[in-house]
């Protein structure tokens, strides 16, 4: 797959108007990618699970212009401060959706979980764009379904290294790996071929800051440039990314919990390694990781946790033990969490659209 395979053919003729409607999750990488090179190529693949109830919600109503304009509102409310990353975006996609500068765009979306704090909120976001960018061409070309999906994983990938794992599920990997067929840098491929015990894999999400990152994503990636670990990192990653496949395969709770906690903490280990260093984990996260192990070992309960690049706590386990798991939630975790909140989710399938019109 190369880029020209997503190059829009300026042959069709447009819409006046639409307005399109689409809801896309969040996800959480299993193996983590951390470091890439431009633009938005991952220094090494990752593996993620998609989310159901941690997800954007986005409509966009697009009008003929000979100018393009953009309006972006965010709960309702005029936003201006995530602008320039749009248009960045917008900027990157113009050669493999060039019809998109024929319209004035008007977006209004929503997040159902607090961005900026940890969860992939920008992937959740810009997978949303990107899938009901990739449906107005399904609408005025002959875009087949598949295709579509393909062109909205790539164009995500422009905004969202992440966002482009987001449009699949119940599991995603992106990345270029020589031992896994079709995978590319590119765009995600969806992953399917996991046991039943993760078909309904339970994500709690523990919320112990609400508060913006002290510092973004973007810069934490461009550290790994010159990261003194980086190289034994990505050697790291590949091998994690193939064992963890056969894991979900055979349905090896505890090999999937030795990889998956020894993946977050490696990520925040590149952190407070690199130059210069930070640390994004807060006492409470510390804390909960300590009860988890406590609770793990005395109980036997399968449950583990994975961290995005914040402080706060996702919190994976098999669907048997949801009620018993959430008892330990509400009786040691709750008073780590900020207002007591958490987030009950589950494994999803990916974005989809919700609604569309065309005049």
């Amino acid at each position: 797959m190369t880029d020209n395979k997503f190059i829009y053919k300026d042959t069709y003729e447009l819409p006046e108007q639409a307005t399109i409607k689409a809801i896309s999750p969040s996800n959480i990488a299993l193996v983590k990618y951390w470091g890439k090179k431009p633009i938005q190529i991952p220094a090494n693949p990752s593996i993620s699970f998609t989310l159901d109830k941690c997800h954007t919600i986005t409509e966009i109503e697009f009008k003929r212009s000979n100018k393009q304009t953009l309006r972006l509102k965010v709960d309702g409310k005029e936003n201006t401060s995530f602008l320039p990353k749009i248009k960045q975006y917008l900027d990157r996609i113009q050669p493999y959706c060039c019809f998109i500068s024929k319209y004035n765009l008007s977006i209004n979306t929503s997040n159902t979980f607090p961005h900026s704090s940890g969860i992939a909120s920008s992937a959740s976001g810009f997978s949303a764009i990107s899938i009901i960018i990739a449906q107005l061409e399904q609408r005025i070309s002959s875009l087949i379904e598949n295709d579509k999906l393909l062109k909205a994983s790539f164009i995500s990938r422009l905004g969202s290294g992440s966002g482009c794992r987001s449009v699949y599920g119940p599991m995603a990997i992106w990345g270029n790996h020589k031992d896994i067929k079709d995978s590319s840098n590119e765009h995600a491929i969806i992953h399917d071929q996991i046991h039943p015990i993760f078909n309904k894999y339970q994500d709690t999400i523990l919320i112990v800051d609400k508060g913006a990152k002290k510092i973004s994503s973007t810069v934490g990636h461009q550290l790994m440039q010159n990261h003194p670990f980086s190289s034994s990192r990505f050697i790291q990653a590949n091998n994690n990314l193939i064992n963890i496949i056969n894991v979900l395969k055979n349905g090896d709770l505890q090999n999937f919990i030795d990889i998956v906690e020894n993946e977050a903490l490696t990520l925040h280990a590149m952190m407070m390694t690199s130059s210069p260093y930070f640390i994004l984990m807060k006492e409470g996260t510390l804390s909960i990781i300590n009860k988890i192990w406590n609770y793990r070992s005395e109980t036997q309960t399968p449950v583990c946790f994975t961290l995005d690049a914040g402080a706060n706590i996702h919190l994976l386990y098999p669907d048997s033990y949801k009620h018993k798991v959430l008892d330990f939630i509400e009786q040691e975790l709750i008073v780590y969490c900020e207002n007591q909140q958490y987030i009950c989710d589950h494994v999803g399938n990916g974005s989809y659209i919700a609604q569309e019109s065309y005049a």
